[in-house]
């Protein structure tokens, strides 16, 4: 059932209430990222950018997003770019290649390895479902 603030707009069942409460949270006092991604150009060539924001517990530090954009640069395939545009804002642009999606998620996961899992992912127009999750025999083969 769909429930309406009074202003008329929708009312987000409690349980997302309380993610996003707990995401703000760790944002104002835990050492973690948040992600988002967004896709820049539909049509080809696409283009895709991860915005980055670290939450306030990183005061002025934010090496490891250069030396992990670092790394992966070395082994990536895909054009990318990495831009600063405040103290705890980057942009990393990923241009259009095959493994578009497969090298922006290695990129996310080395982010999620380096910060014990401490990282906020936001899907925002990002069209990318991932692997599926439970292989049934008979949905592939007779």
């Amino acid at each position: 059932m769909v429930e309406f603030n009074p202003d008329g707009s929708l009312k987000l069942p409690g349980q997302i209430l309380a993610k996003k409460e707990e995401n703000e949270k760790k944002m104002r006092s835990q050492k973690c990222i948040k992600i988002r991604r967004e896709v820049i150009n539909f049509s080809a060539p696409k283009k895709c950018v991860l915005e980055i924001t670290l939450s306030d517990a990183y005061n002025g530090d934010h090496r490891f997003i250069n030396t992990i954009y670092g790394y992966f640069k070395n082994r990536a395939t895909v054009p990318n770019k990495l831009t600063q545009i405040n103290d705890k804002e980057f942009e990393i642009e990923i241009g259009t290649d095959f493994r578009r999606c497969s090298d922006c998620n290695s990129l996310i996961n080395q982010f999620r390895e380096f910060l014990d899992g401490n990282l906020i992912e936001e899907k925002g127009s990002c069209t990318f479902q991932g692997q599926k999750k439970n292989f049934e025999y008979e949905d592939y083969f007779d």
